[in-house]
């Protein structure tokens, strides 16, 4: 399935897809239920589907109780003249074509854009490909919650086949790598940020030429997968742009990293980031859908020097143990995700990591790993039926909540194998991290 949307909503991921199909595919995978699950429950909603055969559409989710799917624009292949935009209640599990106020004469049709809803569920449709063959500037603003169409400012670039970001500030990145460059195209070391259409010039070790792809928001940084390069050698399928300094970078992983995708999409679901079908991959030996899941070093999280704090105590007891020590207590280094301390796999030290998309090894397909990639069930394709994916349960990660100074100023000293200069040292430190916690919250 390629060139399809999916749309997150209520728990449930919405798979709207054309291509490998009479134009009637539609149907949800169930994540109500947390990863570290057993069962993830498939529906197909073929049979409801009135959307005529179309493909390149976008989608949001929006509506005044922000759970209706807003599907707009694609290709239509009949020619024919079709509705703009249709909805669907995932309430209701109902179709619908809204009716839409507002002066919309320049929303002719268009395809291979990127709809982004805001926290006002206003969704805003840059650019894209027109029927005639043109590609566009044009900022047209649909209103979901009152069904009103609006425009915005011009953008002084054209652009298609880009992909879109809403920052936390509820502005958007747009960003392209194509490197077509035609009638002033945005160019592939630059992105810009809208409402004001402010160019940023990035840096750092900037992706090669690459189109459709998809990107998800992390913490302080863009993270990008697929779309076919041109690099030879073929370089990573993953990138990710830091939102201090726009700076791009390969994020470290571990494991096998999938084959990449074009024309498949992705989603953010707890801290995964979810990816869906597409072309590029064998379809008997990966699946349709893979999941990342992101983690963050605690160094990288601004203002939160006390978990910090625990995480580099962590680091040094590991580096001067000695190697007769346990090694199960020994290899339990901490991780961060958020705002908690997870024991990660062993010998994997949170300095080497930095920020990074860690995954899992080869043929690992369970869910409830909680630091890998995970995958669905090998040769499961699930739109072709409803029924449920069952993995096999692992336990929960480890969480360690202890932030408190003193006990893990004990809890080193009592570790034999640590000299007392080692010690003194480690308390010096403590001091001056305090002191760094105090002038912060002042």
């Amino acid at each position: 399935m390629t060139r399809h949307t999916a749309t997150f909503i209520d728990n449930k991921l919405y798979i709207l897809g054309y291509e490998d199909s009479d134009g009637k595919n539609f149907f949800y995978i169930d994540f109500s239920v947390s990863f570290n699950t057993q069962n993830l429950i498939v529906k197909d909603l073929s049979n409801i589907n009135i959307v005529p055969e179309n493909t390149l559409a976008t989608s949001v989710k929006g509506g005044a109780n922000n759970n209706t799917l807003f599907l707009y624009g694609g290709f239509n292949f009949s020619l024919t003249s079709v509705p703009l935009v249709y909805t669907f209640d995932a309430q209701t599990n109902l179709w619908n074509i809204p009716k839409i106020i507002g002066d919309h004469t320049s929303s002719l049709r268009k395809y291979h854009l990127t709809g982004i809803v805001d926290n006002k569920g206003k969704m805003y449709l840059w650019g894209g490909y027109g029927l005639t063959f043109t590609y566009n500037s044009d900022m047209l603003i649909l209103d979901t919650v009152n069904l009103v169409w609006d425009t915005g400012s011009f953008a002084p670039i054209k652009c298609f086949r880009y992909t879109a970001i809403l920052l936390p500030d509820n502005k958007i990145i747009y960003m392209n790598l194509e490197g077509l460059l035609r009638d002033n195209e945005l160019p592939s070391d630059q992105v810009y940020i809208y409402d004001n259409w402010n160019m940023k010039l990035t840096t750092g070790t900037i992706p090669s030429y690459r189109g459709i792809f998809t990107a998800v928001l992390g913490i302080q940084r863009v993270i990008i997968y697929g779309g076919p390069s041109d690099a030879e050698p073929i370089d990573s399928s993953l990138y990710e742009l830091k939102l201090i300094n726009f700076e791009w970078r390969i994020p470290k992983t571990s494991g096998q990293t999938p084959a990449s995708r074009i024309s498949h999409s992705a989603n953010v679901i707890d801290k995964y980031m979810v990816i869906s079908f597409g072309y590029g991959y064998d379809r008997s030996i990966e699946n349709d859908i893979y999941c990342l899941i992101l983690v963050m070093s605690l160094r990288t999280l601004l203002g939160c020097l006390l978990l910090s704090f625990v995480s580099f105590i962590e680091y040094r007891r590991d580096e001067n143990r000695s190697k007769d020590f346990d090694n199960d207590q020994a290899e339990n280094n901490v991780h961060n995700y958020g705002q908690e301390i997870v024991q990660p796999p062993k010998n994997e030290k949170i300095f080497n990591h930095g920020q990074e998309i860690v995954e899992p090894p080869n043929n690992d397909h369970i869910f409830n790993h909680g630091q890998e990639i995970v995958e669905l069930t090998n040769n499961d394709q699930i739109f072709n039926h409803g029924k449920e994916i069952t993995q096999p349960h692992t336990p929960e990660p480890v969480i360690n909540n202890n932030y408190n100074h003193e006990q893990e100023s004990t809890q080193i000293a009592n570790d034999k194998k640590l000299s007392l200069q080692y010690v003194l040292k480690l308390e010096q430190e403590i001091q001056d991290l305090k002191q760094m916690i105090l002038q912060n919250n002042n």
